[in-house]
């Protein structure tokens, strides 16, 4: 590799300059040679401290350093992948069991309060916060089961409406649910009560009759035949 045209010089500090010049290679196009000089007081002799390649205008670089906690995206877990659960994730917080409480509890309260805590979604160590919750109602009336969209535009009528919405429990449920329909685009998916799609419940075909041709041969007139006069 050659070194090409001198592009320039500027002066780092005192006696100190780094001078540049061109790359002639076609793999390194606008990268530059970089050459750092150098002369101790009192010396004679220039000293060169530093030969590197460095990038120009236009240069190929490889893209931003990510780190690995910013670079997972949706759809990026697959079979076999773990993705730990961050300690301070805001999405969650702190469930309730009754764990603590099964010592102290009478067998017939505790059954009654284990039926209260599973009825209610609890049971868990760990619940989705508030902050989570509405994170997810804007990622979900972004997404295409919400209502923005050419589909619910479209649509002879709303999610709400349709006997396919199954709605969800709890805070979220006021505003979504899960389409039970198999023809649907949005089957077992998140959909809004103000999305729409065609399979609708209330579309139902016309049951028209259809006019049949008239028979090639008669066979229902009777014609009256005179056998004797």
């Amino acid at each position: 590799m050659t070194v090409g045209e001198h592009l320039g010089v500027v002066a780092e500090d005192t006696r100190v300059a780094t001078h540049y010049f061109a790359v002639d290679h076609p793999g390194y196009v606008g990268w530059r040679w970089s050459v750092t000089v150098a002369r101790a007081a009192r010396a004679k002799v220039v000293t060169v401290n530093e030969v590197c390649m460095v990038p120009g205008e236009g240069a190929l670089l490889a893209p931003p350093w990510v780190p690995w906690a910013e670079r997972i995206q949706p759809g990026d877990v697959g079979p076999g992948v773990l993705m730990p659960t961050a300690d301070a994730d805001p999405r969650l917080e702190a469930g309730f069991t009754g764990g603590e409480q099964a010592r102290d509890a009478d067998p017939a309260e505790w059954s009654q309060i284990r039926a209260v805590v599973a009825e209610l979604g609890l049971g868990r160590e760990r619940v989705l916060s508030v902050f989570g919750q509405d994170e997810a109602v804007e990622r979900w009336l972004l997404g295409e089961g919400g209502p923005d969209n050419a589909m619910t535009r479209q649509a002879p009528g709303h999610c709400v409406e349709c006997a396919y919405f199954v709605r969800l429990a709890g805070r979220l449920g006021r505003q979504f649910g899960v389409c039970a329909n198999e023809y649907a685009p949005q089957d077992g998916r998140v959909v809004a009560v103000d999305h729409g799609c065609g399979a609708h419940s209330d579309v139902v075909e016309s049951a028209a009759g259809v006019e049949l041709p008239r028979p090639v041969w008669d066979t229902l007139s009777l014609d009256e035949i005179t056998i004797f006069d």
